[in-house]
């Protein structure tokens, strides 16, 4: 059983990487990788309590690119997370992330609803290798009181089009596979059948692009097929994964919800051997 794509509290997961690995094993999970969004402070954490375990854990990561003011996350696995190259650009976007939460919260003051944005990203300014996310900001509107529950505050106030969203300013789609691979990892277009914007692939294919995530807690079954034989005419690889956050995120309670075919893992995997020097 194979989970590639799941978030802990080094960005915006409410589970710590000990509570995430507990649960992967609970799952009965034999390979499982943390996808941290712009950050891989979790990875050797993780790796260690896997092992423990007797768990695989792949190295991984989810870089946010943008393309038309819009989010592409790209996912990153058996990337080398002491790579000086790929620690400068996520400092770079995590920095960004930083403006964008503030920016946010100036337009919901502006609306009438204040929050202590400083209060809110303390932790991502006292470890600055943890990333911060909208998530963060809904769950402070949930404590003031303005909103129900976190769905309303993105439905309402932060999500795209909403009178709190800012865009974000990032890398291309193109620019983040290249960062992948130059850090030694494989490169992913994560939930495609959510972003629907195809047309980012096939640059992304020139850059380097190894796989789409085809399997997702947000894919439909005529979704996942569509894109397992977009990847079969491209001839790209296949990933997937629950995307768990913790709290019932994308409709997931637990990792394990989506699982990625062994067969297709091994194709996956065979990618990075094939590279060889590049990947090196």
């Amino acid at each position: 059983m194979i989970d590639l794509h799941m978030h802990t509290t080094a960005s915006d997961g409410l589970c710590t990487p000990a509570e995430v690995v507990r649960l992967c094993r609970d799952a009965g999970l034999r390979v499982m990788s943390v996808t941290d969004h712009d950050t891989v402070a979790a990875v050797d954490e993780v790796a260690r309590l896997a092992a423990a375990e007797g768990l695989q854990a792949v190295p991984g990561i989810e870089i946010t690119a943008v393309h038309d003011g819009r989010d592409v996350h790209v996912l990153g696995y058996f990337i080398d997370p002491a790579s000086a190259e790929l620690q400068r650009f996520l400092t770079r976007g995590r920095a960004q992330r930083l403006d964008r939460a503030r920016a946010m919260a100036a337009r919901l003051a502006e609306l009438g609803m204040p929050i202590d944005i400083e209060a809110v990203l303390q932790p991502a300014v006292a470890q600055p290798g943890r990333a911060v996310g909208r998530p963060w900001i809904a769950r402070a509107l949930v404590e003031r009181g303005y909103v129900r529950d976190t769905r309303e505050a993105f439905d309402r106030f932060l999500g795209s089009g909403r009178p709190a969203f800012v865009a974000r300013q990032g890398p291309s789609p193109a620019e983040a596979v290249q960062a992948i691979v130059r850090a030694g990892g494989l490169a992913s277009l994560a939930h495609p059948g959510l972003l629907n914007r195809d047309e980012v692939i096939p640059p992304m294919i020139d850059a380097g692009l190894d796989a789409l995530e085809a399997y997702h807690s947000e894919h439909d079954p005529d979704t996942t097929a569509f894109y397992l034989d977009m990847a079969a005419r491209h001839g790209l690889a296949v990933t997937g994964g629950s995307d768990f956050h913790g709290g019932g995120a994308h409709g997931v309670e637990a990792p394990g919800a989506v699982r990625l075919p062994r067969e297709r893992f091994e194709a996956f995997v065979a990618r990075r051997e094939g590279r060889g020097g590049e990947h090196s």
